[in-house]
């Protein structure tokens, strides 16, 4: 079939008729250039919306027409009555009805795509015309569709009935999916609701007929099966449904029906609605229990598509309606059964996800099991205990058993996708015996410690690895999260754990994280770490084992540091032996260096300043012959780590605390008159190291932010102790920056702004600090700060920060107010949302100062108006939409400090006709002063409001936005 003639790029001139709406899908489908296609698509959808589409749209169903063409008058169709529906006379209402049903009848031997569309176009009409105009829809379309009746409601005379009968479910199927898909006033979307659950009395006999007929094919099921689903989502009541529900479960036998009537099955009895037909579930509960030994046969066969369906059937009955069927004491054992059944899936034969992914869908009713027991009055809930905390003990060990490593061999042939499945769900596993604890309580814990005592005792149980590493895993599980203090096992199982033979990786791995986990409880029993340390220290020298003793460590360090001083020396010895060997990866040595700050932290002071060079010199030994080369990217790497282990042991290395095991003293305490802080001790002696390394780095951000990251930490973990070293840092930080400008440096001179601008020693350093920096960054915004909004950003925390910290900065003449204010403009003005919210956060930091110092107040008198304007522009559309919460914050803090200036401003920018938006008229921009000006106080209103405007500016109103 020859295209028509191609009208190209003048498309958009063209009138839409049928001709030129088939030549423009030809140029959609056909045309290889995407611009025309582009074009050809614009017109289309301009075309759809028109008047002439009522009519086109029957022209383009012809016979003869490309199934696309078709689809596309289909579409249109469907568009019309769904959008323009209230275009269309009444008196054609009826005309068209028997029009889409002939077409959908003649369109019932395909195209498929075409027949759907055509069907969701005539349940489209009825839901308009329900129940008013069509008080019947569903028996009209079942009589236009029945044999032998040519000459009802337009019907040709049926000459495939197996194909109109598909074709009639198919139509049945969409009318609820396009009810719920429709987007309707709630009172008309609740009248349409009951009208069509009052259809279901003929749907429904109509569908257990088709699906008891030994004549119905297996197609004609299917939709059965899928019509049913589509209509449960209606809440049609399964009072008047079970028996076609109890129809679908034979379906289940047919291979090819099997996954569609699992999903049914599913969908009816997941409905919440279903709990007020009490009998109906029970009467359901035989057929599901029925499905066991089929579940038995698929598991042992390793059918896992069969083991998987049949676990969601029961699932969703015994999750969905627990409570309700635990109520019904009757049926007891039958719902006991169910619960059997379930635990029967979770123990599904084979290894996640590699042999069966069933047992993970069971996770999620054992919580809801538990939910529902545990809330019964106390009296009822000690006879259901009593009926299932033995199915939860068997439930503990199918879990451990399914938590089990696979052999090595089979575990290294697992694809990384595989594994990290199995991680997943092992951290599922842990989750839920976690949760089982709080039911089972301390007699699990018990349960647990003698199966690993009676295992670590015989050499020939203790061989098989598999099934202490998942004793422990259980261990593990319930010590992360419960208080075990006062649990009278963890005695015998930290004596246990030396017993294990850890030359197993994943075994070790779990051992590891065991430790770890009784951290807490090691620092109030803290005789038991002699018998323990050893383990983890041997565990810190094997790379494989890097991840799980690192953190370990870290772990003992933090919460034992004040009982580990005859620990360490053993513990600094090895550290520092795995850290010059580079035995663990970078981040996992960022880990022991936090972990060695919390262990330094705890020594007598007079100790630490030794214990601290002894550990660091190796590594300011390599620093410094780094220093001393040519820059190139492997040195770059070992520069970064390096200075990266000094930031993090200096995180954690605070000797004001050292004294205080209740973590309650004040953040604020004097610096030593006798001894000064060890890490600025260190820090003082790397200093013109540090100057060197950045002489010859200093145009490498990675490498500046290295260096101010060492000097950050310290800033934050000894605040006031750092006061020493504010003049050096300060008189360094000024000069890297004005020859390289860096947003780090910014952050570190934030930090010191907030500890040490109060102070009267540092307080000239700070001053000139800030000047230096100013002035640089002043440069950049001169020249476009465009490419940089870090440095915007955190420009406009710096000074944020000094507003908020010491204002009367701005009284010196060197700082340009003027220019800081109109960087802050500028600034608001990136679509980068950090910077807008730092901008934002300069505004409601200076505003309330403007009235303390004259020249703050001078500037916001000249340029306010352009900062409103700023600000309205941006709402108005000049801004992403995400970014408006930000600038309400600053009309707020205008209102509140200036209302009368404010009140001028808006007055004046928006009475400027288009601005900030040719969407708004005259009387909106006024609504929005009024209601902007009325609010000073009440910030989540003002955020409504300038919200509101925003979207009425971009044309969003009422958009769901």
């Amino acid at each position: 079939m020859e295209p028509p003639s191609n009208p190209g790029d003048s498309l958009v001139e063209l009138d839409f008729t049928m001709e030129n709406v088939e030549s423009a899908l030809y140029q959609l489908y056909f045309d290889p250039d995407m611009e025309r296609k582009n074009v050809a698509q614009k017109w289309l959808t301009q075309a759809q919306a028109s008047a002439q589409a009522w009519q086109f749209c029957w022209a383009l169903l012809g016979p003869e027409k490309l199934p696309e063409v078709q689809f596309f008058g289909a579409s249109t169709l469907h568009n019309k009555i769904s959008r323009h529906w209230t275009d269309l006379p009444t008196d054609q209402h009826e005309s068209l009805r028997m029009q889409l049903l002939s077409h959908v009848l003649h369109f019932s031997s395909g195209p498929k795509m075409v027949l759907t569309r055509l069907c969701v176009a005539l349940a489209a009409m009825a839901l308009n015309l329900i129940p008013q105009a069509w008080s019947q829809p569903v028996a009209d379309m079942v009589r236009a569709f029945q044999p032998q009746t040519p000459d009802s409601e337009g019907a040709e005379p049926v000459q495939e009935p197996h194909a109109h009968c598909l074709a009639l479910l198919e139509l049945l199927t969409v009318l609820p999916e396009e009810f719920q898909s429709s987007r309707l006033a709630q009172a008309r979307c609740a009248q349409l609701r009951e009208a069509l659950t009052g259809e279901w009395t003929v749907v429904c006999p109509l569908l257990r007929q088709l699906l008891q007929s030994q004549d119905s094919s297996v197609q004609v099921k299917e939709r059965v099966l899928r019509c049913l689903s589509s209509w449960v989502g209606l809440d049609v009541p399964l009072g008047e449904s079970h028996e076609l529900v109890q129809d679908c479960f034979p379906a289940l036998s047919n291979s090819e029906l099997f996954d569609t009537a699992v999903e049914t099955i599913v969908n009816v009895i997941s409905q919440p609605d279903c709990q007020r037909y009490i009998d109906a579930l029970v009467n359901l509960m035989p057929l599901v229990l029925g499905l066991h030994d089929h579940l038995k046969a698929a598991a042992q066969d390793g059918d896992m598509e069969t083991s998987h369906g049949i676990c969601r059937i029961a699932v969703a009955m015994g999750e969905t309606h627990s409570r309700v069927l635990l109520e019904q004491v009757e049926h007891w054992q039958e719902y006991l059964a169910l619960v059997n059944m379930i635990l029967f899936c979770t123990d599904t034969p084979g290894h996640y996800p590699v042999s069966e992914t069933t047992s993970s869908l069971t996770l999620t009713f054992w919580y809801t099991l538990q939910d529902d027991i545990m809330s019964f009055e106390e009296e009822k809930q000690a006879v259901y205990l009593q009926v299932y905390r033995p199915v939860y003990f068997q439930l503990v060990d199918v879990l451990l058993h399914k938590s089990h490593y696979p052999s090595q061999e089979e575990y290294a042939s697992w694809s990384s996708d595989d594994k990290e499945q199995f991680r997943i769900y092992r951290v599922d596993i842990s989750d839920t015996l976690m949760y089982v604890y709080e039911m089972l309580g301390a007699e699990l814990l018990s349960n647990l410690y003698d199966r690993l005592g009676r295992q670590l005792m015989d050499p020939q149980q203790s061989a098989v690895w598999q099934d202490t590493e998942a004793l422990l895993f259980g261990f593990q599980s319930i010590a992360e999260t419960i208080d075990v203090n006062y649990s009278d096992v963890i005695p015998g199982l930290i004596g246990l754990i030396p017993r294990i033979n850890i030359s197993n990786v994943m075994l070790a791995d779990t051992v590891m994280y065991t430790i770890g986990s009784l951290a807490e409880w090691l620092a109030d029993h803290p005789v038991m770490l002699g018998g323990i340390l050893p383990m983890v220290l041997q565990g810190l020298v094997k790379p494989e084992l890097s991840v799980s003793s690192v953190s370990t460590l870290k772990r003992i360090c933090r919460e034992c540091k004040h009982d580990l001083g005859p620990y360490a020396q053993d513990i600094l010895t090895v550290s520092q032996d795995v850290l010059v060997k580079e035995i663990h990866k970078s981040s996992q040595c960022m880990w022991l260096m936090q972990a060695l700050g919390f262990l330094l932290s705890a020594l007598p002071v007079e100790d630490i300043l030794v214990r601290l060079h002894a550990l660091i010199t190796p590594h300011v030994q390599q620093l410094d012959s780094l220093a001393q080369q040519e820059p190139n990217p492997a040195n770059k790497q070992l520069i970064i780590h390096i200075l990266g282990m000094l930031s993090s042991l200096f995180t954690t290395l605070d000797i004001r605390h050292a004294d205080d095991s209740e973590g309650a003293s004040s953040l604020r305490l004097p610096p030593s008159q006798s001894t000064q802080n060890p890490v600025v001790v260190v820090l003082q002696q790397v200093f013109t190291l540090i100057q060197t390394i950045l002489s010859k780095w200093l145009n490498d951000s990675d490498v500046v932010e290295a260096v101010c990251g060492v000097f950050d930490k310290s800033v934050r973990t000894l605040l006031h102790d750092f006061g020493p070293m504010v003049a050096q840092l300060s008189e360094m930080l000024g000069l890297i920056y004005s020859a390289f400008p860096q947003s780090s440096a910014l952050d570190l001179a934030r930090q010191m702004v907030h500890i040490f601008s109060g102070e009267e020693e540092h307080i000239s350093n700070i001053k000139s600090l800030i000047e230096v920096l100013t002035s640089a960054t002043l440069n950049i915004f001169q020249q476009g700060p465009r490419d940089h909004p870090d440095i915007a950003e955190s420009f406009m925390q710096l000074h944020a920060q000094i507003l908020k910290r010491k204002p009367d900065v701005y009284l010196c003449d060197q700082l340009d107010v003027k220019a800081l204010f109109y960087c802050g403009i500028l600034s608001l003005k990136f679509p980068e949302t950090p910077t807008v919210k730092a901008a934002s956060l300069f505004f409601t930091e200076l505003l309330p100062r403007c009235k303390d110092v004259p020249s703050l107040g001078e500037v916001l008198q000249r340029d306010g108006k352009l900062l409103t304007e700023t600000i309205l522009h941006a709402v108005g559309g000049g801004s992403p939409r995400s970014l408006t919460e930000h600038f309400s914050e600053v009309l707020l803090s205008l209102n509140r400090h200036c209302p009368a200036l404010l009140t001028q401003w808006l007055k004046e920018t928006l009475q400027s006709p288009g601005f900030p938006s040719a969407q708004v008229s005259t009387e909106q921009k006024h609504n929005f002063s009024q209601q902007l000006l009325r609010e000073q106080t009440n910030k989540r209103r003002v955020k409504e409001i300038v919200k509101d405007f925003s979207l009425l500016c971009r044309g969003m109103q009422g958009s769901g936005y």
